[in-house]
């Protein structure tokens, strides 16, 4: 088949998981899966390959994604009902102040959404930014947008959360690479889409706490709260390990006991599982849970990680798809030929199926499927692979509008028409990522 034939399957393979996610409103593990077996069969692959492919594709992902979502789902939700999260921030803004509540939000939503899904951390947060807001008189965006910033930053370039982990196995980065290079996009994009935006659109957009959402303020016996060090040092003990393992490489020789110590400790499912276990013992039993109470709190944050896990799983399927349909070469080797970087042109991707279906896991699964086919031809390893997690992650956080759900959550939350949605957590996301590309161009130049 020619490779003109081979482009026109991709792109109307494309189209069409656009069209039954967005038009017909078909589940994006099922519509993944329905343009998975078309692209193949049109491709000209036997259609015993065809179903052998796509096994090979999700158990591929799966092997790797499962566990350390699963891991970090329960770790997450065992914070949340502790009371983790409002530790935190009540913990920062009591120590710079509340002139500088802005960046105490900052950094607790920066903080909360490493274990903590998005949605679930804004919600657990925002009864403190509505406290504020009515304290101080101030537009509630002046500590809404700090917050939502912190919580995107993380979302989308630091693991454990879904999105980059997903990433990061399509197309085979170093997870200490994601973090270390997340952490380096990261702080910046908060700061600018995050206090520095929100003092400028607070001037020009007062916003009050909507009358529906005129909940009261939760409060704590600081008794009832597990110290801010404890949920500091449980947060970071899983990236502090996950950056050792990928740092001893090049500091340790090959052979060494210290190298293979880290090495082990360091991998994803020995930290993140070290991680699980010290949220079921510090912010559970030793709090006076049960056993079984711990149990069925980790079931039940199980329950919003399978969705993530099957969609990642259906994206591992549709690379594989393309990969062994000669699809994914030609894909890759007309990419190769432009005249645009690796890192722009990850960018780029994502941020085009961001802005047609909206969801930014989805995207970036998607995105890094079309993405895997050049990392081989171009011979592309090592911490290049890390900028192209960030850059995948920058492209499927821009441009967040009305076919996102977190479009609607933040709006309905601070009573924001659709106008004021536009002007306010769109520009916000828009710069995250521009800001996140920015940087990975900018480091790229240095590691090429």
């Amino acid at each position: 088949m020619s490779d003109q034939m081979l482009i026109l399957i991709a792109l109307a393979g494309i189209f069409l998981l656009l069209f039954l996610v967005i038009r017909t409103k078909l589940h994006a593990f099922v519509a993944l899966l329905v343009v998975s077996l078309i692209v193949g069969i049109l491709a000209g692959m036997p259609l015993s390959d065809v179903i052998e492919t796509m096994e090979q594709g999700m158990g591929g992902t799966l092997g790797f994604v499962a566990v350390v979502v699963g891991l970090g789902a329960m770790f997450g939700q065992m914070l949340e009902v502790s009371g983790g999260a409002d530790r935190l921030a009540r913990t920062m803004i009591n120590k710079l102040g509340e002139d500088k509540a802005q960046w105490s939000l900052g950094i607790t939503g920066f903080l909360v959404a490493i274990p903590v899904f998005f949605d679930v951390g804004f919600i657990i947060l925002v009864p403190i930014v509505y406290g504020l807001a009515k304290k101080t008189g101030k537009s509630l965006l002046y500590y809404g947008i700090p917050l939502l910033a912190g919580l995107a930053v993380t979302h989308s370039f630091i693991p454990p959360t879904p999105g980059p982990i997903a990433v990061a196995d399509l197309v085979g980065a170093d997870l200490g690479w994601v973090i270390l290079f997340g952490a380096l996009a990261g702080i910046p994009s908060m700061i600018i889409a995050g206090p520095l935006f929100a003092r400028y659109i607070s001037k020009r957009l007062h916003v009050v706490v909507p009358e529906y959402m005129n909940m009261e303020e939760v409060e704590y016996d600081d008794q009832e709260l597990p110290s801010f060090s404890l949920i500091a040092s449980i947060i970071l003990t899983p990236l502090v390990l996950i950056l050792c393992n990928t740092f001893s490489d090049f500091f340790l020789e090959e052979g060494n006991m210290a190298r293979e110590i880290f090495t082990f400790l360091g991998h994803p499912f020995v930290a993140l599982t070290i991680a699980t276990i010290l949220t079921f013992v510090f912010l559970g039993t030793k709090r006076g849970l049960t056993r079984q109470e711990v149990q069925d709190i980790a079931t039940k944050g199980l329950e919003p990680a399978g969705i993530i896990i099957l969609v990642t799983g259906a994206g591992g399927v549709f690379k594989e798809v393309l990969i062994q349909s000669g699809v994914g070469d030609v894909i890759g080797n007309m990419m190769a030929g432009s005249n645009l970087p690796p890192i722009l042109l990850a960018f780029l991707i994502a941020a085009a199926v961001r802005v047609a279906q909206g969801s930014a896991t989805v995207s970036m699964v998607t995105a890094a499927g079309l993405v895997a086919p050049l990392i081989d031809i171009l011979s592309l390893e090592g911490p290049v692979l890390g900028l192209i997690v960030i850059a995948v992650a920058s492209g499927a956080t821009v441009l967040s509008h009305v076919n996102d759900s977190g479009f609607w959550l933040v709006g309905r939350y601070f009573g924001l028409d659709v106008k004021d949605t536009l002007k306010s957590w769109t520009i916000m996301e828009t710069l995250i990522g521009l800001v996140g590309l920015s940087v990975a161009l900018i480091l790229g130049i240095f590691i090429s």
